[in-house]
């Protein structure tokens, strides 16, 4: 389906850091790039606004959101209020399948490569997915479908600022991040793994918050 295809390349598109933060989407180029209707575009910006990916401006149009915004330190706030909480739920009704599946999400993040130099500066399409599934599994030991639909909406919305993150603090050690999540959640130990999780999570805002020059 056209519209289903000229979304899937706009959302790529900014994800790949085609478009700065805060640049402007003008759907008029946009369909001449593509060579779509005005329409079929303005669906799918829509529909990227619907993700968090951009922002419907009143009176300006549509525009990738910027560092400044606020809704980053938001996400952040409410990914640790609820994150940890739902690790430990997990890690306590969490049953051996569950065990099997992290340590098997977390096999595959750590097999697959984050970047390709084909592909620039930017995570690949499989890291991404990788990195989702074993925060994914981590939680779903919970059993609890309301708050994990939770994690689904803020992780989608959370997705453009993490990559941000990643460009602006290379030497962050993720690998060994994700590493000690798996093993406290694995060792049955919730108090280290969510303490480990804030941490991660707290780490991600605070370089686009560093980035705009105030402190943490």
């Amino acid at each position: 389906m056209l519209s289903e295809q000229v979304y899937a390349h706009l959302r790529d598109a900014i994800m790949r850091g085609d478009h700065s933060p805060g640049s402007p989407l003008k759907p008029q180029d946009l369909a001449k790039e593509q060579g779509v209707s005005l329409a079929v575009v303005r669906e799918a910006l829509v529909r990227v606004v619907g993700e968090g990916l951009a922002d419907r401006l009143p009176n300006r149009g549509f525009a990738v959101p910027a560092f400044s915004d606020h809704r980053w330190q938001e996400i952040a706030e409410a990914r640790r209020s609820i994150e940890p909480v739902v690790l430990r739920m997990s890690i306590e009704r969490g049953d051996v399948d569950w065990e099997a599946r992290v340590r098997a999400a977390h096999h595959r993040l750590v097999r697959t490569p984050a970047y390709v130099p084909e592909e620039g500066a930017h995570y690949t399409g499989a890291w991404a997915e990788a990195h989702r599934a074993f925060h994914r599994t981590l939680l779903d030991g919970c059993g609890n479908r309301a708050l994990l639909e939770t994690f689904d909406r803020l992780w989608t919305a959370s997705e453009l600022a993490r990559r941000w993150s990643a460009h602006r603090n290379p030497g962050r050690d993720g690998a060994e991040e994700h590493r000690s999540l798996e093993e406290a959640a694995l060792a049955r130990d919730a108090d280290t793994a969510t303490a480990v999780l804030v941490r991660h999570l707290t780490l991600t805002a605070a370089v686009l918050t560093d980035g705009q020059g105030r402190s943490t």
